[in-house]
This record gives C-alpha cells, structure tokens and sequence, in this order.
C-alpha cells in the first residue's frame, strides 16, 4: 500500500494539465509608426497638425502601436538619412509629410520593400509607398469668402512658399472666393522659396501691408504672419491651425487640415494586413479640411455666410475651379475655366497659372 502511494504521489507530482504547462502566448509586438517633420514643432502650424494626427493614432490604437516623430527635417539629403533611420530602427509604417520628401521617400522605399510609407502631399506611388493630400483649396475659397466681406482696401496679401500647384490653388482659390463677394478685390503675392522662415514670412507680410493690403494670407510654415497683422492691426487669415492665441484680435478665420482619421485608418490597415498603395486627396466633405475658429472682429452674417459655403462644398453644390456664371481667365487674360465648365482633379493638380485678380507671377 505504502509503494502505491508513493507512485501515486509521484504520479500528481510530474502531471499537469494541458492549460498549465502551455505558456502563454507573448504579447504582439506594436507597430513602430515613424513621422518625420519638415519644421520645428510648435504648438500652431503645418507640423502641429500632423503631430496631432500622430497622437490621434495612438489615443485610437493604444499600444497596438508605437509612435516615434523627428522634427525640424530638411528636404533632400537630411530628409533621406532620417527616413532610412526610422525603416532601419523597425518602424514598418512611415509618414513623410512634405512635398519635398517625395524623392527621398521613393528612394528609401526600393531599400526596405516591407516597410509601408505614405508621402503626403507628394503624388509618386510604388508598392509600398502610398500618396495622400488635403484639397486646402477648398478651406482657402471659404477663407476669401470671408477676406472679401472684412477688407475696406479691396486689396489683400498673399506670403508664399514655392509655386508648387498646392500653393497656386491656394491662391487662385482664394481669389476666386473673395471675388465671389467683392468684384474690386485684388491679392498680391510675395514668393519666398522657403518654407519655413519667421524672419522672412514677417518681412513680406510688413511689406504687403505697406503695399495697402489690410489682409493677408499665407503658405508658410509658422505664425510670423499672423504676429505681424496683430502687431499692425490688420486682419490675417490663419492657416494649418486656429491661431488667435498668437493674433488674438487679427485672426478673420482659420483654415485647419485634419489629419488623425486618416492616419488611424492606415494604421489600423498595416495592422489587419489590408494595406495597400494608393492615392487619397480628401477635403471637406471626408473632414480633412474645415473652415471656424473665427476672430472677435468678424460679424454673424459674415460667419454665417462662410459656414453655408462650407456646407455646399460637403455637399458638392460649390466647386471653387467651376465657371458656373462666367468664364474664369487667368491674370494674362487668357480663359482658364470656360463658362459651365469645371476643371478635372488631373488640371487642379496641374495647376501652373495665377487667376485675374492676382498680381503676381508664376517662375517658369
């Protein structure tokens, strides 16, 4: 009896169940995302507004995946060494959010073929390497809206970077929309050739006003524009981000780009494996572009007037590049748009021409 109990102790001894002796599975590792920024971030501003996208993924997500950003990137040569970094330190979805990190994208891409990018705003695909973009035109035609009803000169300021098309829509856009209410309007343009320079962006802007306009836009990269107008009193329609806490009196409106829906979405597709390449230009009808954030200064009826035209761009009532009155000519007064014609997304991202209204040239 005494060796059957002891066989039997032996026995319970070295027997576990199925459930006990298995390990239990590690956790699945998360998703290195990687963001790289052309400018410093700030807390307004082209790169605050992808950052805001980043942390969007990651309040959706939680740690099904891990974020890593790099700012203040230089286009070109800069630009490839950090995006080979991240794909080289396991980050296995990229975003390179600025035209110029187009070719370096590409480049790095043919290296790390299981590595997914996405080049925002730039417009060359391959198989791992995804395009995507705002129709900021949209918000820039809603902008004019309200430019044209708050100006007493008839004549506003446009600070730009490149004459890019991205940037000639934006122009043309918003000419298109302050003429919409105010046939005497006219918009000159500063070109800079830089993206991102405080000391510059302040200096055109300092100029324009001087040059009578007593509202200005811009495609820059910080708020310099937006200072300088307050600084003056005059009037500035803020872009990327609301910026009255920088120009809490000068601000007529912001024109906001909303990233973190579509970053989500692409996240969640290298997760599920449902990723592929492709092309998205969203604006305010997918809420990738919005209009608000009005300033102190701008009346009801005006904001009103604005907000409606937004809800008729969502609902595709109002096209900025459709003649639906009367022909559009360019500012060398050649016809760009015939009367009841629309242009194609081909031509709007063609773009290579400034609308009547616009003093200024485009370097060819």
């Amino acid at each position: 009896m005494y060796k059957n109990l002891v066989a039997a102790l032996a026995a319970a001894c070295c027997f576990s169940s199925p459930a006990l002796s298995q390990n239990p599975p590690p956790p699945a590792e998360p998703l290195k995302l990687g963001f790289v920024y052309v400018a410093p971030l700030a807390d307004t501003g082209w790169v605050h507004q992808h950052d805001l996208g980043r942390k969007a993924v990651e309040a959706a997500l939680g740690n099904k995946v891990q974020t890593t950003f790099v700012e203040n990137v230089p286009e070109g040569a800069d630009a490839e060494r950090v995006i080979r970094d991240l794909a080289q330190q396991g980050h296995k979805l990229i975003f390179t959010p600025s035209f110029g990190y187009m070719e370096p994208t590409l480049k790095v891409a043919k290296e790390f073929p299981g590595v997914r990018f996405e080049s925002i705003t730039g417009y060359k695909t391959a198989a791992n390497v995804a395009t995507a973009n705002a129709r900021y035109y949209e918000g820039r035609y809603l902008a004019g809206i309200a430019a044209g009803r708050m100006t007493k000169t008839n004549v506003a300021g446009y600070v730009a970077g490149f004459p890019i098309p991205e940037v000639l829509q934006g122009i043309n856009a918003f000419t298109l929309g302050m003429r919409s209410v105010n046939s005497k309007a006219r918009v000159k343009v500063i070109w800079l050739d830089v993206w991102f320079d405080p000391s510059k962006e302040r200096d055109a802007a300092m100029t324009l006003f001087n040059q009578d306009a007593d509202v200005v836009a811009f495609h820059t990269g910080s708020t310099a524009v937006m200072q300088a107008a307050q600084e003056r009193g005059k009037l500035a329609i803020a872009y990327h981000s609301d910026m009255r806490k920088v120009a809490p009196d000068a601000q007529v409106v912001a024109v906001t780009h909303q990233w973190g829906g579509y970053y989500t979405q692409r996240a969640r597709a290298a997760l599920d494996g449902s990723w592929q390449s492709g092309n998205v230009w969203g604006g305010v009808k997918e809420g990738m572009i919005r209009v608000g954030d009005f300033g102190p200064k701008v009346p009801k009826a005006v904001q009103d007037e604005v907000m409606a035209r937004q809800r008729d761009i969502a609902s595709g009532k109002l096209q900025p590049f459709r003649a639906a009155i009367a022909e559009v000519k360019d500012n060398e007064g050649r016809v760009a748009i015939a009367q009841g014609a629309a242009l194609t997304d081909a031509q709007i991202l063609q773009m290579n021409w400034l609308v009547e209204g616009v003093q200024g040239r485009v370097a060819r």
